[in-house]
């Protein structure tokens, strides 16, 4: 790999767009990616936020499921947010029927757990590994981590609640750092695509 990592984007559903913005801004050639040939292709990918029970239908669809596993167990890099952050989970307190995870960190996630739609908010939050302070976190129907396994580390926290969570090559946030012209996460992002490499 060269030093411009090639970063998908799961383009079944959701926010596609600012997470190309976000990565390319953040010095990463950022494509969508929707079918098995796609994700063989790229360095890492991004899971964006949108509707995890139609995005997990989605994936199923588009017999993406199965290879996006593999890939996250091969140990390729995957930064999940907001609803990628439910697939990235092991396990979901509250799933709907028929909806499945991907996997990869070591998490019980609770859906929607701050709040409907209405409840949206802004908060800034202290992320590890993150230089310049805290970075501004948009909360829309967010979910948060009620508890992680040993293997997986608590990198932000908002309100008493786990908002951040890496294990290994994946990460994973509550908020949705592509809204906000702030590209640190993406950036920490790429520098870990690079460092697997």
């Amino acid at each position: 790999m060269s030093d411009t990592p090639v970063i998908g984007v799961l383009a079944l559903q959701g926010d596609v767009r600012e997470h190309l913005i976000a990565l390319a801004s953040a010095d990463a050639l950022a494509r969508p990616v929707r079918r098995p040939e796609e994700l063989a292709e790229v360095d890492g990918l991004v899971i964006p936020g949108g509707e995890s029970t139609t995005m997990s239908k989605l994936a199923a669809l588009f017999g993406m499921t199965e290879p996006l596993r593999e890939r996250i167990r091969g140990g390729m890099p995957v930064y999940g947010t907001c609803a990628g952050m439910i697939l990235l989970a092991d396990k979901i307190l509250d799933p709907r029927a028929g909806q499945e995870t991907v996997g990869g960190i070591d998490m019980i996630v609770r859906r929607n757990a701050f709040g409907r739609q209405n409840e949206s908010f802004e908060a800034a939050v202290r992320v590890a590994g993150i230089e310049g302070g805290p970075v501004e976190g948009v909360f829309i129907r967010a979910p948060w981590v009620e508890s992680v396994g040993a293997r997986a580390e608590v990198v932000a926290e908002h309100d008493g609640h786990i908002v951040a969570v890496r294990q290994g090559n994946a990460l994973a946030t509550s908020f949705h750092p592509e809204l906000t012209g702030d590209h640190r996460v993406h950036a920490l992002f790429v520098d870990m695509v690079r460092a697997v490499g």
